[in-house]
């Protein structure tokens, strides 16, 4: 990638990269990408911009996130890559035992049940005590001012924030869901595009959270609302399950694939499913991204994956598998020869889609972040903490139901998560964050952005822009509309049962951000299938 000439790839993109060298911030939304930069500004380094983003990001991106979501990061600095897990767990007190006996067959998707412990605070104040450099409250400012005052709402926003209100009006009822519509639809409707939202409480909350790096949601007045919230709505949260929850520093796991080493946090997320695609499919001689053998092989790499990822990840403390014999070479070779010239059924079921928001940041000193944040599913389980602007996180609705199974619903235990922020590092130096966000799209995403990126050589932009795949079940895949129709065909030849998805947002939403070795100068891409921005400067 970095080669020949360093900042500037063969491969033809339809627009342009964004360079910089003082500091970079690339998300989905505008005004939390400002945000970023302003506070790299007044002083900030890019783990403050990170946090300030993301912050900003649960106000003016409410569909993919808030304040009740779980995080992860990958934090470069001082020549060193650090992961941080912000995912909760599961209540003491919950069990399977207890839900069969209250007459749940499965865990579902919304009310009080399927919420896990919220990470995201815990991580921001992790963040800022350990490698930030401006008070908590000043980096939080900016989502507070948007919080107060209000934004205008966006086209993409304005989009899932319209299909998100037609699917809870007609599943969520009763007085548990009020505050969600009371919040997110106070004129009884999603706001339009270019309306004026604001949440006052949501200001007030993070206000709280910004003064006490987080003390008064985990152990205050904010911990008290939500147990006391959780207490009246058939929840089983606890004043304990949030004193006693942090945040986990981790070592990242990586693999070497082809002189580049792929960066990735370890189970309880997904990373390890696009590590282990790659790792099946890294001794390939690959042509083009239009190639149909290199597509077919990507899909069944994924799929044998998946396969693993379904069976094994969970807590680490629960899983029966050191997930660093699955990546070993000599695994990745013997899942190889499970590949064949046709389309294959793997084990795994369906996969439900999700929601979350990603970020990328970089400073003048070197410093950057890979950051994803999520409540899952879309704006999560529906509950809403009375007059804080708390949207809570629907997490436990990815746990088994089968008590035999590795991912089974367990107290204390925190379950599968699909969000994975990813680094890419060569020579022990890093090159920079990426990430695509989208439920379980997110490992399909990593592995051909990064395919984009080394094997065919393209620039972030051009990487990001390329037309996906997705792998959803069998030997069922869909394609972006963009995609070629040539390929298609030979797909199909191979038995791909091949779709066409018009819906671009079911493909992934990604950030790039690559910092030229010896100069220092950053570029960076933007994804075109949302309201995706790169504030430089």
């Amino acid at each position: 990638m970095f080669d020949n000439d360093p900042l500037s790839y063969p491969y033809p993109s339809k627009r342009n990269c964004v360079y910089a060298q003082n500091g970079v911030v690339a998300t989905s939304q505008p005004l939390a990408a400002q945000a970023g930069l302003d506070i790299l500004k007044k002083g900030g380094n890019a783990i403050d911009a990170a946090i300030a983003t993301a912050a900003c990001l649960t106000v003016v991106e409410p569909t993919s996130n808030g304040i009740g979501s779980d995080a992860f990061a990958l934090v470069w600095t001082e020549g060193e890559l650090h992961g941080l897990n912000a995912s909760g767990y599961a209540p003491e007190k919950i069990s399977i035992q207890s839900l069969k006996d209250l007459g749940y067959h499965d865990i579902p998707r919304f009310g009080m049940i399927p919420v896990t412990v919220p990470g995201t605070p815990a991580g921001w104040a992790a963040l800022s005590k350990r490698f930030g450099k401006l008070p908590l409250i000043d980096v939080l400012q900016p989502a507070i001012d948007y919080a107060r005052h209000g934004y205008p709402i966006s086209p993409t926003l304005g989009y899932h924030w319209e299909a998100a209100f037609n699917i809870y009006s007609q599943h969520l009822k009763g007085e548990a869901f009020k505050p969600w519509f009371d919040t997110f639809a106070p004129q009884h409707s999603a706001p339009h595009i270019g309306e004026i939202w604001s949440s006052k409480g949501h200001a007030s909350t993070l206000e709280s959270i910004g003064k006490t790096y987080a003390d008064s949601f985990y152990n205050g007045d904010l911990a008290k609302r939500i147990v006391d919230f959780s207490n009246q709505h058939g929840g089983y949260l606890s004043l304990s399950d949030l004193a006693n929850y942090e945040p986990a520093w981790v070592t990242p796991i990586h693999i070497h694939y082809k002189g580049y080493d792929v960066c990735e946090i370890p189970p309880n997320g997904q990373g390890l499913v696009a590590l282990l695609a790659l790792n099946i499919i890294k001794h390939d001689h690959v042509t083009s991204h239009d190639d149909p053998e290199t597509v077919h092989r990507q899909i069944e790499a994924m799929k044998l994956a998946f396969s693993d990822g379904q069976t094994y990840i969970t807590d680490p403390k629960h899983m029966k598998v050191n997930f660093k014999d699955l990546l070993s070479d000599h695994y990745a070779k013997e899942r190889q020869t499970l590949m064949t010239p046709y389309a294959k059924e793997p084990a795994p079921g369906q996969l439900p889609k999700g929601g979350t928001v990603y970020l990328a940041t970089a400073d003048q000193e070197g410093n950057m972040v890979s950051y994803i944040q999520s409540n899952y599913m879309g704006f999560g389980s529906g509950i809403v903490i009375p007059e804080t602007g708390i949207a809570l996180q629907n997490r436990g609705h990815n746990f088994s139901f089968d008590a035999s199974h590795d991912n089974a619903l367990a107290p204390l235990k925190k379950p599968y998560h699909t969000i994975i922020p990813g680094f890419l590092l060569k020579d022990h130096e890093a090159i920079g964050p990426f990430g695509v966000m989208g439920g379980f799209m997110q490992p399909q995403g990593h592995m051909q952005v990064i395919m984009n990126v080394i094997d065919f050589n393209m620039n972030p932009q051009a990487a990001l822009d390329a037309p996906r795949w997705q792998w959803i079940k069998g030997k069922y895949i869909t394609v972006e509309s963009t995609f070629n129709s040539q390929l298609i065909s030979k797909l199909r030849d191979k038995g791909h049962d091949v779709h066409m998805d018009d819906q671009s947002a079911s493909f992934g939403r990604g950030q790039i951000i690559w910092r030229h070795p010896k100069t220092g100068v950053y570029v960076a891409g933007t994804e075109s299938r949302t309201d995706g921005c790169i504030a430089a400067w």
